[in-house]
């Protein structure tokens, strides 16, 4: 690769290794069997968004660990070869390289599951990226339990508790695929180290357009409500407002906020909701230890707020290992489940 940072990251002749790690073009799917829409799939968007910010800043690469297709990350490699790598199964050298090329001018964005991003490449994510503040985006697809059959392997529940403990380091959590280019948009002028949390690739829409006024940090509060709010990340918001929709018609008024900003997380949207409604729940595809609930948990300590508080996501366990909607209905992380676990905070706070 070259070692010129503003001239582009190209990768000089012979060294173009991405079909031998993917089998070739004639062994390559083109599409998916179903024709489900690459702008309606938040992994899908990303390297079409990125393209285009390539298109204006020449700091702008892309690396992939042989999940160019998963991750549509083969959008960019199509319109910026010179600024693409894929570096094959080695997801440690890759945020490693990336850090590299962040040290001499680059903004690396590197996809692969968040299973292998976050808890595979813990080390050099904190030593690597976030400690000498190199700006380094790592693109965690797939997250929770969206790879369901896989098996604990590829969940991801635990890497929203393990990055929100680095120092230096953003992590946050796209609900749709306009939020993810609203993120990623807004990720190129941030200084440090960045952990971008994505959905399965079916997340329903939430956000009609990509928001204006995203900002890293600020929540938004996306449904007013007295009576409890609801506090979600990611793949829950949407789950998050039908659940609303249910409880509104049974008489409960729920704010909905979206916490996509793990860390730094928006007290001030915390602390408003503590005392501006009768309770909270926070929602997540996740561990219930020490993700967003976690977080919310310590604000509320923080400031001494009395108020019932019911953090809701995956028990202390390993998931079980079927498919994705089944696990949702599972845990009670689709609307109805969401919303009869605050039916329970209210009454058990009677």
């Amino acid at each position: 690769m070259s070692t010129h940072a503003r001239e582009g990251a190209g990768v000089r002749s012979g060294q173009d290794v991405s079909d031998v790690f993917t089998g070739g073009p004639a062994l390559r799917k083109r599409s998916t069997e179903k024709g489900i829409s690459s702008s309606t799939v938040p992994a899908f968007v990303a390297g079409e968004e990125l393209a285009d910010l390539a298109d204006v800043d020449p700091r702008v690469a892309v690396m992939t660990a042989d999940l160019a297709s998963s991750n549509r990350l083969i959008d960019f490699k199509a319109r910026h070869p010179d600024r693409f790598v894929n570096m094959g199964i080695a997801e440690k050298n890759m945020v490693t390289a990336a850090a590299g090329l962040a040290s001499v001018g680059f903004i690396p964005y590197v996809g692969t599951f968040a299973s292998f991003a976050a808890l595979l490449c813990f080390e050099q994510i904190r030593t690597d990226c976030a400690y000498p503040r190199m700006p380094v985006r790592v693109l965690g697809h797939h997250s929770g339990m969206s790879l369901g059959f896989y098996g604990t392997s590829h969940h991801a529940l635990e890497d929203l508790s393990a990055l929100r403990a680095v120092a230096h380091l953003t992590v946050a959590c796209a609900a749709d695929s306009n939020q993810l280019r609203a993120m990623l948009r807004a990720s190129v002028g941030e200084p440090g180290a960045m952990y971008l949390r994505l959905g399965r690739g079916r997340d329903p829409e939430v956000y009609p357009e990509v928001p204006a006024d995203f900002a890293f940090g600020r929540a938004a509060t996306l449904r007013q409500g007295s009576d409890v709010t609801v506090i979600a990340t990611g793949s829950e918001v949407r789950p998050a407002l039908d659940a609303a929709e249910l409880l509104d018609a049974r008489g409960v008024s729920v704010r909905v906020v979206d916490m996509h900003t793990i860390s730094p997380l928006d007290s001030g949207a915390v602390i408003a909701a503590a005392t501006q409604t009768g309770a909270v729940v926070t929602v997540e595809e996740h561990n219930v230890t020490g993700g967003l609930g976690g977080a919310v948990a310590e604000v509320l300590a923080d400031n001494r707020l009395a108020v019932p508080f019911r953090r809701h996501g995956v028990p202390d366990d390993f998931a079980l290992i079927g498919p994705p909607a089944a696990l949702y209905a599972h845990y009670r992380l689709d609307a109805a489940g969401i919303a009869s676990v605050v039916e329970e905070v209210r009454r058990d706070a009677r």
